[in-house]
């Protein structure tokens, strides 16, 4: 009789002992609640135990994309580097090289006196060449139009001064260089001067150049060295460009400069 009235107390606190082990019998009633209390455990409860689970795949996919942008940024960073160091050793070369070293005096297409202090605190570009050039000093006088054009449409760039200078001042007067110049860019400056004065500032810049023989009309040509040189706000030559290079590598390379210029004067 006791056991009678214990029993349904007993039968209403079974649902509360999940984790009991059923009496292994072969009964129908023991072995379906076996396998519901089994089927209400999670995939860890049902698993081995003590075998840890592994991360899931969003966070192997978010440890993946972290470690792969590490990697991006040091490549990045290393190779930032790497194109500093190799630029400022460009430069020092340029520098040993001494081009640009030494002081011109001209006139400008207005006739004024020019010299290279008179330019000191401007970014410049400059090309030397001739007025009755067929083709090439054309071409590199609307590229290097071209690039200070790039850079002057960009807010917070310093101008950049465009300045053309002959090596044939037998033919190109103030008059001629003026009504040259005027078909490229309005700020273009041509320069030139006696022959002695162009001389001068040709070797300064190593520029290499050799009127041809006349012919029956008194035409030559004059062969020269074809680049075009960019002057920091010091005076100091600071690098060239030759035909091999575009507008948009040269408006590039003079922004790189600019970023990098730091002022050597007193």
């Amino acid at each position: 009789m006791l056991l009678l009235a214990l029993a349904p107390r007993a039968w209403l606190r079974l649902p509360q002992l999940k984790r009991l082990v059923c009496p292994r019998t072969l009964g129908g009633d023991s072995l379906r609640m076996r396998c519901q209390l089994l089927s209400r455990q999670g995939p860890a409860e049902t698993g081995k135990q003590g075998q840890p689970q592994g991360p899931g795949l969003r966070t192997r996919l978010l440890i993946t994309a972290l470690f792969g942008a590490g990697l991006g940024g040091a490549w990045l960073a290393a190779r930032a580097k790497k194109e500093q160091w190799r630029q400022q050793r460009r430069t020092e070369a340029l520098r040993q090289a001494a081009v640009g070293q030494g002081d011109f005096s001209l006139l400008d297409h207005r006739g004024q006196a020019r010299c290279k202090a008179d330019f000191r605190g401007q970014w410049v570009l400059m090309y030397f060449g001739f007025t009755h050039c067929p083709d090439i000093c054309p071409d590199e006088l609307e590229k290097l139009v071209q690039v200070v054009q790039q850079l002057e449409a960009e807010p917070g760039l310093p101008l950049v001064q465009p300045i053309f200078i002959t090596v044939d001042p037998e033919r190109d007067s103030v008059e001629a260089m003026a009504r040259y110049v005027q078909d490229f860019h309005p700020r273009l400056l041509g320069l030139t001067g006696s022959a002695e004065q162009i001389a001068q500032a040709s070797h300064n810049y190593r520029v290499y150049y050799s009127a041809g023989p006349k012919d029956e009309d008194q035409d030559y040509i004059v062969d020269h060295s074809i680049a075009i040189y960019l002057l920091n706000p010091d005076g100091l030559f600071t690098d060239y460009y030759g035909r091999a290079r575009s507008a948009e590598q040269i408006a590039d390379s003079v922004r790189h400069h600019m970023a990098t210029f730091r002022s050597v004067l007193p």
